[in-house]
């Protein structure tokens, strides 16, 4: 399994972009930076994307993709729940900001948007694809994503404190994790669900005990402005725990 960090962070510039991932070029999870960082040709060879929930940048580039997709005459499969569905089709594919590609063309529509279950596993292009509920301002899902080959990955999109009942459901043997603040803002985290360093600590504990192992770890959708403090509180946590913790960054490349 091949995965394709897109971006790694929670705002954009030159040199970062919104949490966006692709697993061997076929899956898509979370689109924020997708477009800007695939080929005309790579668009077109992505077969499936699984969206977390509704924020923007996290659905912005649904309508590029579309529009990109559209000319070509091809279509994809969008998963998500049926919040990020109302998200897509009352603030971006409403007909007047974007077209509504879930309509359009009518004989076959670009998009075909397939709404999920929580907890309920199905298949996508050969993977078994998990949604599993996850802490957040919103109603949001991670993803276990296992592939023929039986490796596994678990991204949690957004996430706040309080993951003890989703470790329950997933054994990855790498989790994608977002970190977004330092613990000096702890109290912003837990608002806005979030976690900190401090706060991952204490989940990958809680996944230790739970599973009796700890993954491959990396974090994303870090603040780019508060990074390094969040680096060296990162490295910290790791020494605790005695198992590595890898910050992703745009363009990152993992491999199962």
């Amino acid at each position: 399994m091949d995965i394709r960090l897109l971006g790694a962070h929670n705002t954009e510039s030159c040199d970062t972009g919104f949490t966006c991932l692709v697993i061997d070029d076929i899956i898509a999870i979370d689109t924020g930076g997708l477009t800007a960082s695939l080929s005309f040709a790579e668009q077109r060879a992505l077969k499936a994307v699984l969206l977390t929930h509704h924020h923007y940048d996290h659905i912005r580039d649904i309508p590029s993709l579309a529009m990109n997709l559209y000319a070509s005459g091809d279509t994809i499969n969008i998963y998500g729940t049926g919040d990020v569905y109302h998200g897509l089709t009352r603030h971006l594919l409403d007909g007047e900001i974007y077209p509504d590609f879930l309509k359009r063309p009518p004989e076959n529509p670009t998009l075909r948007f397939v709404e999920i279950l929580p907890d309920q596993g199905m298949k996508v292009n050969g993977y078994v694809v998990l949604p599993v509920p996850v802490v957040h301002g919103v109603p949001a899902v991670g993803y276990q994503i296992t592939s023929p080959e039986d490796k596994s990955v678990f991204y949690t999109g957004d996430t706040g404190f309080g993951l003890e009942e989703c470790w329950r459901h997933v054994a990855p043997q790498l989790l994608i994790i977002e970190v977004t603040l330092p613990n000096e803002q702890e109290e912003k985290a837990l608002e806005a669900g979030h976690l900190t360093p401090a706060l991952l600590k204490q989940e990958l504990l809680a996944f230790q005990k739970s599973l009796g192992y700890l993954p491959q770890v990396v974090t994303v959708h870090m603040d780019p402005t508060l990074e390094e403090e969040i680096k060296v509180q990162l490295e910290e946590v790791a020494a605790a725990l005695h198992h590595p913790i890898t910050p992703g960054y745009k363009g990152m490349l993992l491999q199962l």
